[in-house]
């Protein structure tokens, strides 16, 4: 995107709808409101990460802006604060009421780590990845249009199971608050739609931990069959794949290098991420590329990586 744009920060002028630039337009407004008066600055953006592929380039735009914005007008910001600037960012400047995962990762990430977040309460804690796996990337190279409005409905959903559930478990004021016996007992009161719905959140969330669980204690072929069960979930029972994702998961099982694979992001399409001991990566990635490629006709990219640092200063 060769666009250039300036900003005034004492009129704080309108940008287009769906513009890249509104990431960098809120978080530099939003510190200025936190009473940060930032110095003019040329910035020039270059980046690396795929745009609209569920990577959360989005995030990664606002943390590095924020971080620079901040750091050359002298003032350092503890981690949290930056990751909660950047998603208020995000709700006011780009109209995505996102949840704190992607930005709270960007600003806090650790090399070789991953991390297990608690949305509500924001406890972590790291998790070492060993050295010798890789996480490949897949793009299907596809984004359906149902991404956008599908996340609200999703969230209302969630909701109407949230209402009918309380009835029966005082005190429930999310899915995170119900348990898989929970569930069990009472999801025949949900109408089937809904009942498919709040089953993946909660089965979800308790799959998390039990991944984190595995991750720590060095089970890669337990950890890999959860991604494979959380992909399915997200297929059937909260309905945010798409048939190239299925596919990319379909093609990584069949090769015999992955230890599990699931859709990542929004959903209906972008990526998957996949966990392949670090000697296999290169051939499960050209297996990947000329497999999909002659089901698909597309040809995807692929990325082979591991955990890095959030953001920071670089001194080159």
């Amino acid at each position: 995107m060769p666009d250039s744009l300036e900003i005034d920060l004492d009129a704080v002028p309108p940008v287009e709808a769906h513009h890249w630039a509104n990431y960098v337009v809120g978080v530099a407004v939003l510190l200025e409101r936190s009473g940060r008066r930032l110095q003019g600055v040329d910035l020039l953006i270059e980046s690396d990460v795929p745009v609209g592929s569920g990577l959360s380039s989005s995030a990664a735009l606002e943390l590095s802006s924020a971080c620079a914005l901040a750091s050359i007008s002298g003032y350092t910001l503890e981690r949290l604060e930056l990751a909660l600037l950047a998603q208020k960012a995000e709700h006011e400047f780009a109209g995505v009421h996102c949840g704190i995962m992607d930005q709270y990762i960007s600003a806090h990430g650790q090399a070789g780590k991953a991390l297990l977040l608690d949305c509500r309460s924001l406890e972590s804690r790291f998790i070492p990845v060993p050295d010798d796996l890789s996480i490949v990337v897949c793009n299907t190279m596809v984004k359906h249009a149902l991404a956008g409005g599908e996340y609200n409905v999703r969230r209302q959903q969630c909701g109407e199971g949230v209402q009918l559930l309380a009835q029966h478990l005082p005190g429930v004021k999310s899915l995170r608050d119900v348990t898989p016996a929970d569930l069990a007992r009472y999801g025949a009161e949900l109408p089937p739609l809904i009942l498919r719905r709040a089953r993946h959140i909660v089965h979800e969330n308790d799959r998390t931990v039990r991944f984190a669980e595995a991750l720590s204690n060095g089970d890669l072929p337990r950890a890999g069959r959860l991604m494979g069960e959380s992909h399915r979930s997200l297929r059937d029972d909260y309905e945010v794949s798409c048939t190239e994702l299925d596919q990319m998961v379909e093609l990584a099982e069949k090769s015999g290098l992955c230890l599990g694979g699931r859709m990542t992001g929004g959903g209906f399409g972008g990526c998957t991420v996949n966990f392949v001991a670090a000697s296999d990566a290169a051939a499960f990635a050209e297996h990947m590329r000329t497999s999909y490629l002659a089901l698909t006709g597309l040809e995807p990219s692929i990325y082979v990586t591991a955990p890095g640092d959030g953001c920071g200063e670089v001194s080159l």
